[in-house]
């Protein structure tokens, strides 16, 4: 073997030891489930829209001693059924389910969770802004900062200020520093989106004072696109500072 050949290769040995590849636990044509750290999974479904077509929508899963606490559901009925029977073959009780905003990519499937006498929350807010006779509503409103166990863990539920929507919520899982910041956090590369709801003059103000009161977030997940850390906070930021 040549001088450099070895070093060469306990490099790569050690980077590939290192390096967190995205572990897909489930894959169909309807959802993906993708483990991001030992507690916490996103959830991807997907959405046709008019405007920007077929539409994939990530939710997040906290997993903890048997329990989990489900962040948004997947975008309809069906696949929020795919969802719990794959939690159910785990040997998982579903404790509770957060919609993060009034749209449907976060509550489509909240019926489905309902019939399984899961609890529901949302900041009041968003209760206020869906329509009593149209739909399911979640069941548990808050308006402070709110806590959901989960295991002998807890899920952070807070209200930050304006941005995607009036309402948009974010969820912290403190102890491996994950946040679920929903469409009101960008992935990298994003545009804008959707802003029939924003109040855009907030957005990167709603933003900075999430990425000050929460600065040790590790793993950043949006509500579109690939998770990352916090530079998922910087580049909204900067997109909507102007």
């Amino acid at each position: 073997m040549k001088k450099w050949a070895l070093p060469l290769l306990v490099a790569l040995i050690l980077f590939s030891c290192g390096k967190k590849e995205r572990q897909i636990t489930l894959k169909t044509d309807t959802l993906e489930i993708v483990q991001l750290s030992e507690h916490t999974y996103v959830h991807i479904s997907y959405l046709e829209t008019e405007s920007f077509g077929k539409v994939s929508c990530n939710g997040m899963i906290v997993l903890d001693d048997g329990e989990a606490v489900v962040l948004d559901t997947p975008v309809d009925d069906a696949v929020s059924k795919e969802l719990l029977g794959w939690l159910e073959i785990q040997h998982v009780s579903v404790k509770a389910v957060v919609a993060t905003h009034f749209h449907d990519d976060c509550l489509g499937g909240l019926r489905t969770f309902h019939e399984k006498g899961i609890a529901s929350y949302a900041h009041q807010k968003t209760i206020g802004l869906l329509p009593e006779k149209e739909g399911e509503r979640p069941q548990n409103g808050f308006t402070g900062l709110t806590e959901i166990g989960v295991g002998d863990k807890k899920v952070l539920l807070d209200f930050v200020g304006e941005g995607h929507t009036p309402d948009n919520i974010i969820a912290y899982f403190p102890y491996e520093d994950v946040m679920f910041g929903g469409c009101l956090i960008k992935s990298i590369g994003a545009s804008k989106g959707f802003l029939g709801d924003a109040n855009v003059a907030e957005w990167s103000q709603t933003v900075s004072d999430i990425k000050s009161k929460y600065p040790n977030a590790a793993i950043v997940v949006p509500g579109h696109g690939e998770s990352g850390n916090s530079e998922l906070l910087d580049y909204t930021i900067g997109l909507f500072k102007d």
